[in-house]
């Protein structure tokens, strides 16, 4: 454990030696820190285990503090979650905004500066009853800057796209997008298909060329991929 939190450290410690602006640690999707969330997976009974998931957070918590140490305070650290998990959609690691707050507490007390919140539909709201999505709850039980991503600009998620390749712009879910960014639920936007298909979606969007953007599929992700 000492080992892994150290090697996350030095790794921190050698992006800010190059010139990079930023780290992420990825605790999503179950990459390590998701594992130690997730009391599926998670039996541990010592100080990184336990029923609650402020226990469950504390690895976590150390490597980010570790990391913070290697870099100073001048240095952003982002920290990437989810709820889900893969084919498992309906898993909830916070079943309430109380649950998230003993999540992700630890984690900002360790030094987060950015949470990237990692949801399939980004439209989507995370607990009933309320409109604000994955990332509208982190900031408002944390309090920090969020990221959002989940199908953005896409007419479905990523796990169909998986199965049958193809996904066309939705302009609507554009519209719903800077709707909830006006609503202060998030702070950034994070692409990912899109900018396969399109390198210039971005800038084909500022300038409102809705009709120039190019569907995603497999084979045009691939030939863009080649072409680079």
């Amino acid at each position: 454990m000492a080992d892994t939190i150290a090697a996350f450290a030095e790794s921190a410690r050698a992006a800010k030696a190059i010139g990079c602006d930023a780290i992420e640690l990825h605790g999503a999707h179950g990459y390590i820190f998701d594992q130690f969330f997730w009391d599926k997976t998670n039996l541990r009974s010592d100080r990184h285990g336990g029923p609650d998931i402020a226990d469950r957070a504390t690895f976590a918590a150390e490597v980010i503090a570790a990391c913070r140490a290697a870099v100073g305070e001048d240095f952003a650290i982002i920290f990437r979650v989810s709820q889900w998990k893969t084919y498992d959609y309906d898993v909830k690691l916070a079943r309430d905004p109380d649950e998230m707050h003993r999540w992700l507490d630890p984690l900002v007390r360790a030094g987060v500066d950015i949470f990237h919140a990692s949801q399939r539909r980004f439209w989507e709201p995370e607990y009933a009853g309320d409109p604000k999505n994955l990332g509208g709850w982190i900031k408002e039980v944390t309090g920090k800057p969020v990221i959002t991503v989940g199908s953005i600009g896409m007419d479905r998620d990523l796990m169909q796209d998986f199965v049958e390749g193809i996904s066309s712009p939705m302009l609507g879910r554009l519209e719903d997008l800077a709707a909830m960014f006006d609503r202060g639920e998030f702070d950034l936007v994070a692409l990912g298909r899109v900018l396969l298909a399109d390198p210039n979606w971005l800038e084909k969007v500022e300038q409102r060329r809705f009709e120039e953007l190019t569907p995603y599929d497999r084979a045009t992700a691939l030939k863009q991929y080649e072409h680079d």
